[in-house]
């Protein structure tokens, strides 16, 4: 394990390890590519070249089924449908509520945004929920204060590869069923926590579906784009596959949300690996808060005990009296003097983005409104040499300790 680095370290290691370009906050490539991944997509390309017999886009394809059977096996539930990324998901999941005007579903203000395009595509209406500042994720108190008759759904989002409270939201949505369909359904976005455990389940066995990103950023990613819905409803389920394929079973609505039969066999490579590349992750997050253990002006991220955290970055956050112009000030300093690109993990678009602040205006969101202040997210990656992990976290010191000064 790391150790923290005193003054002198700190500056011998910023001295001779200056990268040569920036490090970003997030890579381009998520997942771990190999040669296997090469081959497993070549070997599908060319099963495809008979034009008589082949094809990309069969979703019978043995590639795309033996994906979605060792994607539903990982994850513990019976069924997992392959689409083409999860933005497709998350409207797949608002289109199996069959949304009436009026009817809300319940989503955490800290999010990227296209949760909230779901909710509104589909018609209906965004409730924005508030966050736990210890968790980043939403609050269950804040979820159960915002229920009324109308609610249909509770939307968490498994915040950067830490694990919603599942087992809480669920005793919600079942303490408050609506009056004509029932207990409310729980929908989780695990676009950025693949991987992640909950109280010895893997993140996507609980609730009543999960949708995962497989996009080039994530932790495993088929090609670029791609993604999963996992469920253990058999009705459920064949609603997705008829939405993903044109409505092709029954005379339900659907279009073409396919994945491809390259995309899959790269998946399966990649799944293998999945826990491997990980723990790689996890590793790299806890040497860095090692190393940061003694800037006492940073809150270090959070690992709940019954949780298996898979870090998509690494987030911290500043003292309440740094919010706003101090961080930016932190984030300004570690991009322009140290390389070193930040990043607030989305936590401002439901006050940045215009069409999102016409949703939630009016909300009370005093967690959120803080946090969005304060947080800073920086690279954490499977193949981060230890050397330039350690760069990170001298810039980070170093730059928090000029803010500091300046304060």
């Amino acid at each position: 394990m790391a150790e923290i680095l005193d003054r002198s370290q700190r500056r011998e290691i910023l001295e001779s390890r200056r990268p040569q370009r920036p490090i970003r906050y997030e890579p381009e490539l998520g997942g771990v590519y190999t040669e296997d991944e090469i081959e497993a997509a070549v070997k599908a390309m060319r099963d495809s070249m008979d034009w008589r017999e082949g094809g990309f886009g069969f979703i019978g394809a043995e590639e795309i089924q033996s994906f979605e059977r060792a994607f539903a096996d990982y994850v513990g539930t019976e069924f997992a449908v392959s689409i083409n990324g999860a933005g497709s998901g998350l409207d797949m999941a608002m289109m199996c509520l069959d949304l009436e005007p009026g009817d809300e579903v319940i989503c955490p203000a800290v999010n990227f945004i296209a949760s909230a395009y779901s909710i509104v595509s589909q018609g209906g209406k965004l409730v924005a929920c508030d966050i736990d500042p210890k968790t980043l994720n939403l609050d269950p108190e804040d979820v159960e204060r915002l229920i009324t008759p109308r609610t249909r759904a509770i939307f968490p989002v498994h915040f950067v590869g830490l694990s919603a409270p599942m087992d809480d939201l669920q005793d919600i949505a079942e303490r408050y069923p609506h009056p004509k369909h029932g207990p409310l359904k729980v929908i989780g976005d695990a676009a950025r926590a693949c991987g992640a455990t909950y109280r010895g389940t893997a993140v996507g066995k609980k609730g009543w579906m999960t949708v995962f990103s497989l996009h080039t950023r994530k932790h495993m990613s088929t090609l670029g784009e791609g993604g999963m819905i996992t469920t253990d409803d058999p009705e459920l389920n064949a609603r997705l596959c008829d939405i993903r394929q044109f409505g092709s079973t029954t005379d339900s609505w659907g279009t073409n949300y396919k994945m491809t039969k390259v995309q899959a066999a790269v998946g399966n490579v990649q799944l293998r690996r999945l826990d491997e590349t990980n723990a790689m992750r996890v590793q790299r997050a806890r040497e860095r808060t090692a190393l940061l253990q003694g800037v006492d002006e940073l809150t270090l991220p959070y690992e709940p005990p019954d949780c298996g955290h898979v870090f998509y970055v690494y987030p911290m956050l500043v003292p309440r009296h740094w919010a706003g112009e101090k961080r930016n000030r932190l984030m300004e300093l570690l991009q322009q003097e140290y390389l070193v690109e930040s990043w607030m993990a989305s936590a401002e678009l439901y006050k940045t983005r215009g069409f999102y602040r016409r949703l939630v205006g009016g909300q009370a969101l005093p967690n959120s409104d803080e946090i969005s202040e304060r947080i800073v997210c920086t690279l954490i990656h499977a193949l981060l040499p230890a050397e330039e992990n350690e760069y990170i976290a001298a810039a980070i010191a170093d730059a928090v300790e000029r803010v500091a000064a300046e304060a």
